[in-house]
């Protein structure tokens, strides 16, 4: 039988990691010190620390290789049609002498990465409200999509 401190400590390693919308890292840093604090006390604490870590991984790791494809293809994009030479030569660079009409598809893939990554917050905050609210009920919660770093 679970005691209602041990699914009050569960649910709030889950809600610690809301804690990146006030400072950075905060969603790895606060799960981390309330989950090694209480980790030997309940398996239920361990179990959801777990959980929400490996979640909070999974979640950095598919950011980073969305991350990979926005970043390269904006900039070989717009470095692909800026005029260098009439602007080191002549500093008379204007916006509109840039024609992207041929790099369509590059835009659209980077587009599309961005919609992903906005996606992927919105599901995070709610699967992180989520899991809160199941192991405060005293329920195992386990997060989808996610890598078992920590096992």
């Amino acid at each position: 039988m679970l005691t209602n401190s041990e699914k009050n400590w569960a649910a709030l390693t889950h809600l610690s990691a809301l804690s990146q919308y006030c400072f950075p890292l905060g969603n790895f840093v606060l799960p981390i010190i309330i989950w090694s604090s209480k980790k030997d006390q309940s398996d239920f604490i361990d179990a959801n620390g777990k959980q929400s870590l490996n979640f909070q991984l999974s979640v950095l790791l598919y950011s980073l290789i969305l991350g990979a494809i926005i970043v390269p293809v904006f900039l070989i994009v717009f470095l692909q049609h800026l005029p260098l030479s009439e602007l080191i030569q002549y500093r008379n660079f204007r916006i509109e002498h840039i024609n992207f009409g041929e790099s369509t598809g590059l835009i659209s893939t980077g587009f599309i990465a961005i919609f992903f990554l906005v996606c992927l917050k919105i599901v995070e905050f709610f699967l992180i409200i989520q899991a809160s609210v199941k192991t405060a009920n005293g329920e195992s919660y386990s997060y989808p999509l996610t890598i078992k770093f920590m096992k």
